[in-house]
């Protein structure tokens, strides 16, 4: 498609005399702005992803895809449900669960309100992500009541380690003559677990089931229970069989349902972080059409020479073409593989900033994730490399064209 002299003449016209100076910065800035515009563009898609990664597989990990609540609070056949459900075709894994707010104190120590889960051990370990957090400590005895699960930053908070005790303050207490009084139990802390997602590494305890039902006066109850399926994605349709099967007097629900509101808000950032970033190389793009005007204009004589020299009108356009689609092609390989190997390796690049500034680049208690995550995606990345690659070859048309239209004879006349 390129001759050999198309290239030799246009590779020439890149690198500029010194009397071209202006027009080399320009064009280099054009290649600056492109090459940043194609790494901010993966890394910031790559950082989006992560999060929505993480956070989904954590959020659905620990609560499960579909949740059952009874109307009323309590699911007291929660026995016979959980038989029921577990014979259903998709369903992986049913767990009755007894949930309720607590007060967590130690050693004249508070970590504020901690939300108490009773499980069965089995079902604790069925969990991947909670099996597999566990730092310190074991499951072994804790259906006995031997103790309770509680997360490694409430850990910190309490200052506190396994074997250490934990007492929990429930406001819905035993009714006295003199009022209600809120319950008051100290429990061993038997093991310690980290996720990595500062919500429930902050403020979750895991108690015993039986204890938990005890403890919030739920005997023979349950306050919910969780159903993981082997696609997740299909939650939405499995939740409404299940609401069909169980009836009215208990709400259903998938996880896209619950946590929709969260997970819209990223995807409508992503989609807008997308359209604003894009607009830094399609300034890049305006300046490569601005410095290949100049160019233009300061090689007339030389277009000029070349045309009465044999040179036609198509050689001409194929030669600032390649002027032109050069500077975005090397922006964009360079941008692809600056965005591609930062996003990699950002979570190291985020510890040696903070090292270097002593600042908190990534508090954990706002962005509720302890490690800054990216998940580079190869078919985000050929888009971003793709529509980089457009938009140059886009700007590098109309000021090819403007050369080819050049007429020699005017050209040397004034000259």
């Amino acid at each position: 498609m390129f001759g050999s002299f198309e290239r030799f003449v246009a590779f020439r016209y890149l690198r500029a005399k010194r009397q071209e100076g202006f027009i080399s910065v320009v064009a280099w800035f054009s290649l600056l702005g492109i090459m940043l515009g194609v790494a901010t563009l993966i890394i910031v898609m790559a950082v989006m992803n992560g999060f929505r990664h993480d956070l989904l597989d954590r959020v659905i990990g620990l609560n499960g895809h579909i949740t059952v609540e009874a109307q009323d609070g309590s699911i007291e056949p929660y026995e016979d449900i959980t038989r029921q459900l577990t014979g259903l075709r998709g369903v992986e894994q049913v767990t009755p669960l007894v949930e309720g707010q607590v007060m967590a104190t130690a050693e004249n120590q508070a970590a504020g309100g901690a939300l108490v889960r009773g499980i069965h051990a089995a079902d604790f370990a069925a969990r991947d992500i909670l099996r597999e957090a566990l730092t310190r400590g074991d499951l072994e005895g804790f259906d006995d009541g031997l103790g309770i699960i509680i997360g490694i930053r409430m850990a910190n908070r309490l200052r506190v380690g396994v074997g250490d005790k934990v007492t929990l303050i429930a406001p819905k207490g035993s009714v006295t003559a003199f009022g209600t009084v809120p319950r008051v139990k100290a429990f061993d802390v038997k093991a310690i677990f980290s996720v990595g997602m500062y919500e429930y590494d902050n403020s979750f305890v895991y108690m015993p089931f039986q204890v938990a039902q005890r403890y919030f006066n739920s005997d023979g109850a349950a306050t919910d229970i969780e159903i993981m399926i082997d696609d997740a994605e299909a939650a939405e349709s499995q939740a409404y069989e299940i609401n069909r099967l169980l009836g009215g007097d208990y709400r259903v629900l998938g996880w896209q349902r619950v946590n929709a509101s969260f997970f819209n808000a990223l995807q409508v950032e992503r989609n807008v972080m997308f359209l604003i970033l894009t607009l830094i190389i399609l300034v890049a793009a305006f300046n490569v059409i601005s410095s290949q005007i100049m160019l233009v204009k300061d090689k007339g004589r030389g277009i000029a020479i070349l045309r009465t020299m044999g040179a036609s009108r198509a050689t001409i356009l194929r030669i600032f073409f390649i002027t032109g689609s050069s500077v975005g092609v090397i922006g964009t390989a360079l941008g692809a593989a600056l965005g591609i190997a930062f996003a990699l390796n950002i979570e190291t690049i985020r510890q040696w900033i903070e090292g270097l500034s002593g600042a908190n680049l990534f508090a954990a208690e706002i962005y509720f994730l302890s490690k800054l995550p990216a998940r580079v995606e190869t078919g985000e990345v050929i888009s971003v490399v793709v529509m980089a690659l457009t938009l140059s070859l886009l700007a590098s048309i109309y000021p090819a064209w403007r050369a080819a239209r050049l007429d020699p004879v005017e050209v040397l006349r004034y000259e």
